[in-house]
Order: C-alpha cells, then sequence, then structure tokens
C-alpha cells in the first residue's frame, strides 16, 4: 500500500558545492510538560518556513579529474540525510557559513563534523581538482524548507500549537530536518490540484515571509509544534476536550480543513480502522463528505494536521493520504502529538 504525506514542502535553498559555490540557528526552547485537557482545534491553512541547524546533504556528487572519476564526499564516509554541523573550528549553521568555511580551507583536507541520526561523527573530507583546475566536494545541500500545512490545535491559555501531525523531512533522503529555527505565516489558498489515483493532489496558495504569526520550537515524528506571537488568534475560539484513545471509535467524525482562501470548513469523514501501537498512524480515515471530494478528490497535499473531531472531542489529525485512492488516508491521534509535545 502506498501511501504519501499530505503535506508538501518545497526545498527552499537546494545548493551545489560541485564547483564549491554555493537559516541562523537558535537552541529550542523547552515546551510545557503539563498538557491541558482541552484544546481549540483549527483547521488553519499557514505557512511553513524551517531553517535547518547546520546544512542537509541532499546528494553525493561525482568530479571528472585527469586522473579519472572521483567522489570526495563518498570517500570520505558522507551520505545523503548526513547533516554538517562543524567544518573545522567553524560552526555550520547556513549554506553562507559552510561556503566561507571551505573557501579558508582551499584544497587542504578540511575535518567535518555531522550529526548522522542524532549521532556525532568526524569526517575527513579531501577536495579534488576538477578537468578546470578548481576544488570540488561533490556534495548538494540545503539549509531550509517552506511550504503550507495546516494547524491542528493550540492552547489558549499557553499559546501553544501542534500543527502537520507529522515531520518535516527532506524528500530526496526522508531524514528529518534538524530545526535551526522556524516560523508559521498567514496562508491564502488560492487553488487546489484535485487528487486523483496515483497523483496526490496538492493545495496551492501564498504567503508572506515577514509576517510572522508564531515561532517553531520542536520538529518531531508525530508534528511541529511551537508558540504563538502574543496576540495572534486563530478564527475558532471554542475549545473541545481532547479524546484519548479509549474515546476513539470506528465511525462518524468530522475534520476542519481550509480549501479556500482562509476559510475553514467542517466535513465528513469516516473512522475506518484503528491501530494499536506506533505513534505516527493511529487510525485510517475515509472522506465521505461530497463537498469536499468534489472539490479536491479527497484528501490533498496541504491538509495534514487538519483536525479530527468525533463525538465532540479533539481525537486527532489527518497526516497521509493513499496515493491510489486519494478518498482514504491515514490519521495520527491527540495522544501521540501530545506525547511527543510534552517530551520536547
Amino acid at each position: 500500500m502506498m501511501w504519501t504525506c499530505a503535506t508538501r514542502l518545497k526545498q527552499r535553498a537546494m545548493a551545489t558545492v560541485l564547483a564549491l559555490t554555493l537559516l541562523v540557528s537558535v537552541i529550542p526552547t523547552a515546551l510545557a510538560a503539563q498538557m491541558p485537557t482541552e484544546l481549540v482545534p483549527v483547521g488553519q491553512t499557514v505557512g511553513i518556513n524551517i531553517k535547518c541547524d547546520g546544512v542537509m546533504i541532499v546528494a553525493l556528487g561525482e568530479v571528472e579529474t585527469d586522473t579519472g572519476t572521483v567522489s570526495p564526499a563518498k570517500a570520505a564516509g558522507l551520505l545523503p540525510g548526513d547533516v554538517i554541523t562543524r567544518v573545522g573550528a567553524e560552526q555550520i549553521r547556513s549554506l553562507a557559513d559552510f561556503k566561507a568555511a571551505i573557501e579558508v580551507s582551499g584544497a587542504e583536507t578540511m575535518t567535518v563534523q555531522i550529526d548522522r541520526a542524532g549521532e556525532s561523527l568526524q569526517m575527513h573530507l579531501a577536495p579534488a581538482r576538477d578537468q578546470s583546475g578548481t576544488n570540488v566536494l561533490g556534495l548538494w545541500l540545503r539549509d531550509g524548507m517552506a511550504g503550507i500545512g495546516t494547524v491542528t490545535f493550540y492552547d489558549p491559555a499557553s499559546g501553544l500549537f501542534g500543527a502537520l501531525g507529522h515531520s518535516v523531512s527532506d524528500m530526496e533522503t526522508g531524514a528529518l530536518v534538524p530545526l535551526g529555527e522556524g516560523a508559521i505565516m498567514p496562508a491564502t489558498v488560492k487553488s487546489v490540484r484535485r487528487g486523483e489515483a496515483g497523483a496526490p493532489g496538492e493545495l496551492q496558495g501564498e504567503f508572506d515571509f515577514n509576517k510572522k504569526m508564531g515561532v517553531l520550537t520542536a520538529n518531531t515524528l508525530t508534528g511541529i509544534f511551537g508558540q504563538l506571537e502574543d496576540g495572534v488568534q486563530f478564527p475558532q475560539e471554542k475549545a473541545l476536550p481532547i479524546g484519548g484513545a479509549k474515546n476513539l471509535t470506528v465511525g462518524p467524525a468530522k475534520i476542519l480543513a481550509n480549501i479556500s482562501g482562509r476559510s475553514i470548513q467542517e466535513f465528513d469523514i469516516e473512522i475506518t480502522r484503528i491501530f494499536s501501537g506506533g505513534d505516527d498512524r493511529n487510525m485510517m480515515i475515509t472522506v465521505t463528505d461530497p463537498a469536499l471530494i468534489a472539490e479536491t478528490g479527497g484528501i490533498v497535499q496541504g491538509m495534514s494536521g487538519s483536525p479530527i473531531i468525533q463525538d465532540g472531542k479533539i481525537v486527532g489529525a489527518v497526516t497521509h493520504v493513499l496515493i491510489n485512492n486519494p478518498e482514504k488516508g491515514y490519521g495520527i491521534s491527540i495522544e501521540s502529538m501530545l506525547r511527543s509535545l510534552a517530551q520536547v
């Protein structure tokens, strides 16, 4: 069974350093461990801008030299998905930092510190001279991503919010993007590319990087989380009780989704299966609302995070769509999202 995240974040900065040419990091603040008993379900589409904590390796390249084809990065033991955090004594927070550090090193072998799935490693990276006489590393890097997704909930008392229901991950490598800093911004849905069997649809919108609604403080496997700016509110004001696993049942439910402009609408779905264990996919859902099917074909990218409401409780969020049937997809339980939030 094939599925895809119902979010599409575009790679913000993909730069080649095959010819040695190529956002600022802060340590995420701890989120409150004491979780509320009620949350306001949102369903609002927002712009999401994430800057890596370091620079992520997207791919390795080969270099044509006078003596043959080589790959300096591969020879050093580097892999796609690795995050470069230091070159020599220089801390790396952006592509500009990386470019400056390698320009200082020139043709010399450099010590590169990386983060690989949470493990810190040191590699020795030696540039190769290509046929034009340029020192080359054989790396493709990126330092950020941006796109649109949906806010699931917020807590009026603390200003905490959660969105997406899954991580922001690199499209090529699948690696979770290490959060240096990030924000959400107001977004407007301009059009919808309908989902069809074999071709997931997409909400298409726009947002302004300069209008910040909230600061991201965590990128986890079960969602992104953060703190709203003072005075920021969403249209919904009524908090709902949090529905735990014991409240989740197979049967009718509703989602809140923003598929046009900034308007949030309520649509009918059916929870068809409940899965025990696991953190990221806790239920299977089917869109049953004729209006949503007519407009989008079902679940589309950009709807990740749309809150799921059942029996007057917020019980989860939409996360993935089945590629062969956009009317069906997966959801995460609100408990799974809050568990990650409490551990940040």
